[in-house]
């Protein structure tokens, strides 16, 4: 029996946007931002900031949407928008840092989460068994039909969402037990606006998945409709969330104990165990289990639809093709590129380039936007351009700033950024 064509509701759209963003990043990366900022509000204000930047681009993305209602994301944004050689970078952002990096990362920090749960410590398996089993628990739910793996991650995103909140309830109950504490205001440094912009481009990391919804447009009920609809509620719940789940990261525990370099990349986990103990701490540490593993399967079904698009446009192999039934072949190459960063990589290592990267390539994207509305093509830009100007500027001005003292981040954003560029001679079978 042939599926539906649109088999993804407005729900399940939303989920997948929520489940691509609450991930390995915002459960890492606010110990390193308290280190470096030196105060939990200067952590809150970063994570403000973030939040906003994150909205002003899904609100330029759902513009986007609007007129482009295909799967394949940035790269069918470009490509039709500005030339096809910039939808093939575009193309090969998501290959290697839109999808295969972030799949790593978030199956990597799973399994720093997990391991202590499923096994004794003198008994964990070798490193990466289950970051690997987890991606291909992945490819197997996506290779079966597309409206089966769209229920199964709505269940687990609300369990997910119901977890969260649970946690955030009772951190909120206990808050006259949170052992807070603060360096006074004429103790701290002043703030330095590298600082901020490094710690930035780690949180924007953490909202990259505001534009899952796209990639997936084809396949969405009306999707003109829907798939802006998902990118701003997704968004603005997950900025919510992040908010509030940061709030309790840096107020529940002392500085000195969130800061700590055997603790510093497990934030969430001794917010818990200062507020709970060891009990609330393991339950935190299945939520985190349960929003990574959701992070991975999003991703492998999202990603494999923009390999799909770029095989009928003829930048990639037909068998990355597909029509009615779900892109296996390519659902199987994403998870092996996946498996294969994660026998070679660090998480740590990760991070940098991929917030540098990815918020690059969606500022390129959003860049269309007035070449769109100079050409007519759009009748307006969203809020009088506003959210497109906010979100270009502060994503490259802060991606300067950042990169002025870690470079090498840069360089290889850069370099992935030009890859598309260098090969697309090579590559163009179709017109």
């Amino acid at each position: 029996m042939t599926q539906s064509k649109h088999p993804i509701g407005l729900v399940s759209a939303t989920t997948i946007v929520a489940a691509s963003m609450i991930g390995v990043g915002v459960f890492t990366t606010s110990g390193f931002a308290l280190d470096a900022l030196g105060s939990p509000s200067r952590v809150m204000l970063a994570w403000a900031i973030g939040s906003v930047i994150a909205m002003c681009g899904a609100v330029s993305y759902a513009s986007l949407a609007q007129r482009f209602t295909e799967s394949g994301g940035e790269y069918l944004f470009l490509a039709r928008a500005l030339h096809p050689s910039a939808g093939l970078t575009a193309g090969f952002v998501s290959l290697l840092a839109g999808f295969t990096g972030p799949i790593a990362a978030a199956a990597l920090g799973l399994e720093a989460y997990a391991g202590p749960l499923l096994f004794a410590p003198d008994h964990l398996p070798p490193p990466s068994t289950i970051a690997i089993s987890v991606i291909v628990a992945a490819a197997m739910l996506n290779t079966f039909r597309v409206s089966m793996a769209a229920r199964v991650q709505d269940v687990i995103v609300l369990t997910k969402l119901a977890l969260i909140v649970g946690f955030l309830v009772w951190s909120l109950m206990k808050i006259g037990s949170w052992s807070t504490s603060a360096p006074n205001a004429n103790q701290l440094e002043p703030l330095s606006l590298f600082t901020l912009a490094n710690q930035l481009v780690w949180i924007s990391f953490s909202f990259a998945g505001f534009n899952a919804a796209i990639y997936i447009s084809g396949e969405i009920k009306n999707p003109q409709a829907n798939v802006p609809r998902a990118i701003i509620a997704g968004t603005l719940l997950v900025s919510l969330i992040y908010l509030a789940l940061n709030a309790v990261f840096v107020y529940a525990a002392p500085m000195e104990t969130i800061t700590s370099q055997d603790k510093i990349s497990e934030v969430a986990a001794t917010a818990a165990q200062a507020i709970g103990g060891f009990g609330l701490e393991q339950l935190v540490r299945i939520a985190i289990a349960v929003a990574l593993a959701t992070s991975v399967t999003a991703m492998m079904m999202t990603g494999p639809r923009v390999y799909a698009k770029m095989a009928d446009d003829g930048y990639m192999p037909s068998w990355f093709s597909f029509r009615e039934q779900p892109p296996a072949i390519a659902v199987w190459f994403q998870a092996g590129l996946a498996i294969a960063v994660v026998a070679i990589s660090q998480l740590k290592d990760l991070l940098s380039y991929l917030g540098l990267t990815l918020s690059l390539c969606s500022a390129l994207a959003i860049s269309t936007l007035f070449l769109l509305r100079a050409r007519g093509q759009i009748s307006k830009l969203p809020f009088w351009g506003i959210p497109p100007t906010v979100f270009i500027a502060a994503t490259v001005g802060f991606g300067v700033l950042a990169s002025w003292g870690n470079p090498i981040p840069a360089y290889a954003a850069v370099g992935t950024l030009l890859l598309g560029l260098a090969i697309y001679p090579f590559l163009r079978v179709k017109a």
